[in-house]
């Protein structure tokens, strides 16, 4: 979004998008939430709550959703997101944040969490004893080992760069590694998918990915390459493979996955960095150097306005 890589950006541009923090304000209307409740607010601030998808609580595909940041919202201001030391949403698109879950860990899954955990439920890769494949370790990649280790599947990282074994397997817990630029394990591994959650953004092949899945295998896109991707159809048809995407949740299946997180202790790894680090953390993101989300500790670090 910072460079406009996929092409609808407007500036100025104020980024943040997993917010948590305490409330201090409530609306003489509001019914769920009270002064000093533990809250966060993830992709969304505003749908039309009229249409299929929002009667289904799956605001995240209603056509008129407002993003927190970077959108125009339905009175026509532009959302400036959550790098604030305070902000101001509609009740409906808040959750609750449960007390055994800390702040800093919750944020980053109200984005990255709730990215994963919503096609994992959906296309039925939750259930013990299933395997599941996540392409790629990174912000994404390494909540959706910790999520599907915490639904009882057995997990396989499949990655291009071999130094990421060790912390995929000893320190994230999956089962087994493949490296995807290795023909022998590839092959080897071949038809021994249930399910694959691909959180790749960049531009890669599907094809030796689909073999790696058994008959009626799922290949769940998550990623956003910023160019299309080339899609072979008779690897589908050889054992009637699926090729589906995903986007976040709605808010009842977000609040079901911070609940879910809180009780099984599905935490994201993180550094916490103050504001004024945050060009310095933008550099190192470029280069891949963190493990796996920079939090801002917006509350101790950013000069109050008032």
């Amino acid at each position: 979004m910072v460079k406009n890589e996929w092409g609808f950006s407007m500036y100025p541009l104020v980024p943040g998008h997993e917010v948590v923090g305490v409330v201090t304000e409530v609306g003489s209307k509001v019914q769920k939430y009270k002064i000093g409740d533990r809250v966060g607010v993830g992709c969304l601030v505003e749908s039309c709550r009229n249409c299929q998808n929002c009667n289904d609580n799956l605001e995240n595909y209603c056509s008129s959703y407002t993003l927190t940041y970077g959108a125009k919202s339905r009175d026509g201001s532009i959302t400036y997101g959550g790098y604030s030391d305070s902000m101001v949403v509609d009740e409906h698109f808040v959750v609750r944040i449960p007390d055994e879950l800390p702040l800093d860990a919750a944020a980053p899954l109200l984005c990255a969490g709730i990215t994963v955990y919503s096609p994992l439920r959906y296309f039925g890769l939750d259930k013990p004893g299933l395997h599941v494949g996540v392409v790629g370790l990174g912000g994404l990649g390494h909540v959706a080992v910790k999520f599907a280790k915490a639904f009882g599947a057995k997990v396989t990282v499949i990655s291009t760069s071999p130094h990421k074994k060790e912390e995929a397997i000893q320190h994230l817990g999956a089962d087994s590694f493949l490296l995807s630029r290795d023909q022998d394990q590839m092959q080897d591994a071949k038809e021994s998918l249930d399910g694959i959650i691909d959180t790749i953004s960049a531009v890669h092949s599907l094809v030796p990915l689909i073999g790696l899945l058994k008959s009626h295998g799922k290949l769940v896109m998550v990623g956003a390459p910023d160019k299309p991707l080339e899609l072979p159809v008779i690897p589908l048809l050889m054992g009637r493979k699926l090729i589906a995407g995903s986007a976040i949740g709605g808010l009842n299946e977000t609040q079901e996955m911070i609940d879910f997180a809180a009780k099984h202790n599905v935490r994201p790894d993180i550094e916490v960095i103050p504001i004024d680090y945050v060009n310095t953390a933008m550099e190192r993101l470029l280069k891949s150097d963190v493990k796996y989300r920079f939090v801002i500790d917006i509350g101790n670090t950013l000069k109050q306005t008032s």
